[in-house]
């Protein structure tokens, strides 16, 4: 059951990613403020998902908050050399900065910083997707 739900909130997150850099292209298209903002907030929630799967994978909990999730990484980066190196706490500070913060609720529209934290996000669903797996 652990297993199926850690392969339901993976693939949301990558859902939620496809649809914010199609969102993000609209959005620019159409020099609509809204959706770009929108876009960058199912980016974050990409950061989310992909995160629950793998805390909800290696520790078979699920963190209820975003504090949650940061101390759970911690806690995660000190028992695995891994997840140390990937510096996935790091990132997903930054991400909630820039993307939820900054572009959603601050209005920050910066098009080609966005088009960089999206890449971001990119990679950040990459190793988490290596991590699944070998994990």
């Amino acid at each position: 059951v652990v297993i199926d739900r850690v392969i339901v909130y993976f693939e949301d997150a990558c859902r939620f990613h496809e649809e914010s850099i199609e969102e993000f292209e609209e959005g620019v298209r159409e020099n609509n403020p809204y959706k770009i903002r929108d876009s960058a907030e199912k980016a974050w929630n990409a950061i989310i998902q992909a995160t629950n799967a793998l805390i909800l994978k290696l520790s078979g909990k699920l963190p209820s908050s975003h504090w949650e999730r940061r101390k759970m990484l911690r806690e995660l980066e000190t028992k695995l050399p891994e997840i140390g190196r990937l510096m996935l706490r790091d990132r997903y500070g930054a991400r909630e900065k820039h993307l939820h913060e900054a572009v959603f609720y601050e209005g920050n529209i910066d098009i080609e910083d966005i088009r960089y934290e999206l890449e971001k996000v990119k990679a950040y669903l990459n190793d988490i997707g290596k991590m699944l797996r070998t994990a």
